[in-house]
């Protein structure tokens, strides 16, 4: 076992062979937009980003489902195939799966895929100098609820829903050209921005410090706060880990909410040496990545991480 969930990390890692490791996740939720065939294609995005976030390539898949024995099941097979698109455009086989009757859809998938050994890009290799590169925009959580609740604007969703269903593919294989450069990597889910840092900082040993004038917004994102759809996800992060944060400078409460936003299928976070962040950032943008350095890596200290205006 390379890596196992003592360090909270993504995905499991276990080694098989001198130059072949297993990475193996599972991810499946509930519905979060309208439309059965994107709800699918976000529901493989997000489960196949954990793989990606430790450097690794997928390769098989099996399909989790719950499903209202009384609904239709043309809602199913759109959902199916939504999420078989993106499982073909990631070149992951799926080979099977198992389905049960339930009075609310789930879906989603359980992902192996495989990296070298030595190439595993785990939460617990950032160092003290080392810049923070954020890839997507955050605000899926907060946009989300607005979905449900039938207010999102067309755009929102459309900017949402593209973020959703883009792989986290061509941000891995822009990492992977700067092999031992990147010391540390993971995709910003549920836990959100402050969550997943967190969880980085303590497995790394160091404290962090952001810039929330660089992290990137979906548009929408902070109308959506100020007109109060927030997510329960968003209120038990917030509560779990602002207590670590520390704040310096005028930030709008919009903002800090917004650092706590559960993503789906959300971006990486990256910790990459400082003199190649610019080269990396520069690769980011040439694979069609939005990316921003949102901070960087400090010793470890109090309080854990530091958020500047």
């Amino acid at each position: 076992m390379l890596v196992g969930f003592d360090t909270a990390d993504d995905a499991g890692v276990y080694q098989i062979a001198p130059d072949t490791a297993l990475v193996q996740t599972v991810d499946f939720f509930t519905p979060i937009v309208d439309d059965p065939y994107t709800f699918g294609q976000i529901a493989a995005v997000n489960a196949l980003s954990d793989v990606y976030a430790m450097g690794g390539r997928p390769m098989t898949a099996m399909a989790l489902v719950c499903f209202p024995e009384k609904t239709d099941l043309a809602i199913l097979e759109r959902i199916l195939a939504g999420g078989l698109s993106k499982m073909m455009e990631a070149s992951c086989t799926v080979v099977g799966g198992h389905s049960i009757r339930d009075e609310e859809v789930k879906f989603g998938y359980a992902v192996t895929g495989s990296v070298h050994p030595k190439r595993v890009l785990a939460n617990s290799g950032a160092r003290a100098g080392d810049a923070l590169l954020l890839t997507k925009a955050l605000g899926t959580g907060v946009i989300s609820t607005a979905i449900k609740k039938g207010k999102a604007e067309p755009a929102w969703i459309e900017a949402a829903t593209q973020s959703m269903t883009t792989l986290n593919r061509a941000a891995m294989e822009a990492v992977t050209k700067h092999e031992g450069q990147v010391h540390a990597m993971t995709d910003v889910t549920g836990f959100g921005l402050i969550g997943h840092a967190r969880e980085l900082a303590r497995a790394s040993a160091v404290s962090l410090r952001l810039n929330a004038g660089k992290v990137q917004l979906l548009p929408g994102a902070l109308e959506c706060v100020r007109a109060g759809f927030v997510p329960a996800g968003l209120k038990n992060n917030r509560e779990f880990a602002e207590c670590v944060v520390g704040y310096e400078g005028s930030i709008s409460e919009e903002v800090k909410t917004l650092l706590f936003d559960p993503q789906t299928a959300g971006g990486l976070l990256i910790s990459v040496t400082a003199t190649q962040a610019e080269d990396l950032l520069r690769n980011l943008s040439e694979a069609g990545v939005p990316a921003a350095r949102i901070g960087e890596v400090l010793p470890q200290g109090k309080p854990l991480i530091t958020v500047l205006a």
